[in-house]
């Protein structure tokens, strides 16, 4: 699923307690309850899966139905926590969370326009956000809130966000025209000393998950998601992108690796999944402190892009956070432009003790 991060269990049946419902007045059309999400087959979802599927496709050119067919899977099981917004008795939006041990994730909020009030998805979001948080910050056990909101604009929920205390960090959702871009990049002769530039093996997982925690130590995506802090949360990322469809269909082809010849270690990686039968995506990036400024980021995004436009592809997209100027300016440089601005929010409860 969206929710991106780790192979998360579960809340276990009855931890949400009583159903929720409330009368809204957010317009005067407008009759609003919010309710257990478990009490709702699959088959009472999919009208709204089906339109959020449309706007991820009109918005990000990414094809939403493999994470909803998924996210149906689970619903159908009674036991994924969140909740159902219905206006004037139909199901107009959805809100879930999965958790690791002390850490929470919303995996996605959507809900439709009204027919009366078009402007009210925002609204039913916003309520549905509500009792999403409230829920979570009054869980024993509960130390940590995650969340990105990719389908909504910078901005978008962030006085709800803050009243709840949330840090809110901007993102950029990027996309190169494989079409007119000129794919140039990489150090001069197109190799460098000591190291080879080859497509992803299955038996890069550990030195990947080294190299990414070293890349993001200290960094601010190491606030956004803590996965970055450690080398076994790092694994834990890689296994839900390389194995999971949440963030598209994983491309070994299309993904890049520099390997130091004769060892198992990584110098840089790019990740790149099918978002769409003609888009991909750039899942991650990182290159090893020792070869920075040396063009290898400008050198992995050329070498995927022009692996993805010989097989059909007519664009590459990604995601980064606006205050990582060096990597913002490096896209910028290598033709991408940006799509739409979204927010990554983040929540720690006062005197937890980081590890």
């Amino acid at each position: 699923m969206k929710a991106g991060s780790s192979e998360a269990r579960l809340f276990p049946l009855g931890w949400l307690g009583a159903v929720h419902s409330c009368s809204t007045p957010m317009t005067p059309a407008l009759h609003l309850e919010i309710l257990d999400l478990r009490h709702f087959s699959a088959s009472y979802l999919k009208p709204v899966l089906e339109a959020e599927s449309r706007v991820w496709d009109q918005r990000l050119r990414w094809d939403f139905h493999a994470s909803a067919t998924l996210l149906l899977q689970y619903l159908d099981s009674r036991l994924l926590p969140g909740y159902v917004a219905i206006e004037n008795g139909r199901i107009c939006g959805y809100v879930f969370c999965v958790y690791e041990s002390e850490k929470a994730l919303v995996g996605d909020v959507f809900a439709v326009p009204s027919v009366t009030n078009p402007q009210s998805a925002a609204d039913v979001e916003r309520r549905l956000l509500e009792h999403m948080i409230e829920l979570l910050q009054h869980s024993p056990g509960v130390d940590r809130i995650e969340s990105q909101l990719l389908l909504r604009p910078h901005g978008t929920h962030t006085e709800t966000l803050r009243n709840a205390g949330f840090q809110i960090y901007e993102r950029l959702f990027m996309e190169l025209d494989l079409n007119s871009a000129s794919l140039a990049g990489g150090p001069e002769g197109g190799s460098m000393d000591g190291l080879e530039l080859r497509t992803w093996r299955d038996n890069d997982f550990s030195a990947a998950g080294h190299l990414i925690a070293q890349a993001y130590e200290g960094h601010l995506d190491g606030i956004i998601n803590d996965q970055y802090r450690s080398v076994a949360g790092s694994l834990r990322f890689l296994h839900n992108i390389v194995r999971f469809p949440g963030c598209g269909f994983f491309d070994p082809s299309a993904s890049r690796v520099l390997a130091y010849r004769g060892r198992e270690e990584i110098a840089a990686l790019l990740l790149c999944s099918r978002v769409r039968e003609d888009v991909g995506h750039v899942t991650q990036i990182c290159v090893s402190r020792k070869y920075r400024r040396r063009g290898l980021g400008a050198w992995l995004l050329a070498d995927c892009s022009r692996a993805l436009r010989l097989s059909g592809f007519q664009a590459l997209t990604l995601t980064v956070t606006r205050e990582n100027t060096d990597a913002v300016a490096l896209y910028h440089r290598s033709g991408f432009v940006t799509r739409q601005t979204f927010d990554a929010m983040v929540w720690e409860r006062r005197g937890r003790v980081r590890v």
